[in-house]
């Protein structure tokens, strides 16, 4: 990663490797602002206290299937957790998020998508990362849904591809149905946008390759412009 140009990264599990992952963040010369982690399933403290050791600032929880999502009543159950854990996180001086794909987009609670509800139950301190392509995937447009949940959004996954399911199918940033400017734009409070893949059916350090290279290459012919 480092050598493809990458300065930061975003760990996924990190408790289970955390002696090992510290030492080649600081072998590489990387640092890992946030992390994953299933915060409503495994021992918090110890994934606060490897997050701690890390230096990683926020722990964003990953995922939770779709039947927690087809309800009011799942849905506040599961806002509870998030804030408690992330008052137990606060203990540490780490922050807490949640990592949307796209069943949060499919349900519709209260005339609004269940991640658009789930936002309103979080307490200020929780920040969401917004998943943009499982957001399309979903059926919403993750402009919209970005500009919905406003300041809330402090990272996103920067992804592309067909926009469907077929994880293998997914494209470097920029060769999808992404409209990858438009959803960095939309983030007004975006601290880090994170390139991601959840498969791919090439080689994957090519594929992130070709992604910064997008990236940069489009920010520079913006700042020109």
């Amino acid at each position: 990663m480092a050598d493809i140009g990458f300065t930061q990264v975003e760990p996924y599990n990190f408790v289970a490797t955390a002696k090992e992952l510290g030492a080649a963040l600081k072998e590489n010369g990387l640092t890992a602002p946030s992390g994953h982690a299933p915060l409503l399933s495994q021992d918090q403290d110890e994934i606060f206290a490897a997050a701690k050791e890390l230096g990683i600032t926020t722990v964003i929880d990953p995922y939770l299937p779709a039947e927690h999502w087809r309800s009011a009543g799942d849905i506040q159950a599961t806002a509870a957790k998030l804030n408690a854990a992330a008052k137990k996180g606060a203990e540490y001086g780490i922050r807490v998020g949640y990592h949307n794909h796209a069943w949060e987009l499919e349900s519709t609670i209260e005339g609004q998508t269940a991640l658009e509800y789930f936002a309103g139950l979080l307490d200020p301190e929780l920040v969401l990362e917004v998943d943009t392509y499982w957001v399309a995937v979903g059926g919403q447009d993750p402009v919209d849904i970005l500009t919905k949940l406003g300041d809330r959004v402090k990272f996103i996954h920067i992804k592309d591809g067909p926009l469907n399911t077929d994880t293998k199918a997914q494209q470097p940033a920029g060769q999808g149905k992404i409209a990858v400017w438009d959803v960095i734009g939309a983030a007004k409070s975006l601290e880090v946008g994170v390139v991601e893949f959840d498969d791919y059916s090439g080689d994957i350090f090519e594929g992130i390759a070709e992604s910064l290279a997008y990236l940069n290459a489009e920010a520079s012919e913006g700042a020109r412009a």
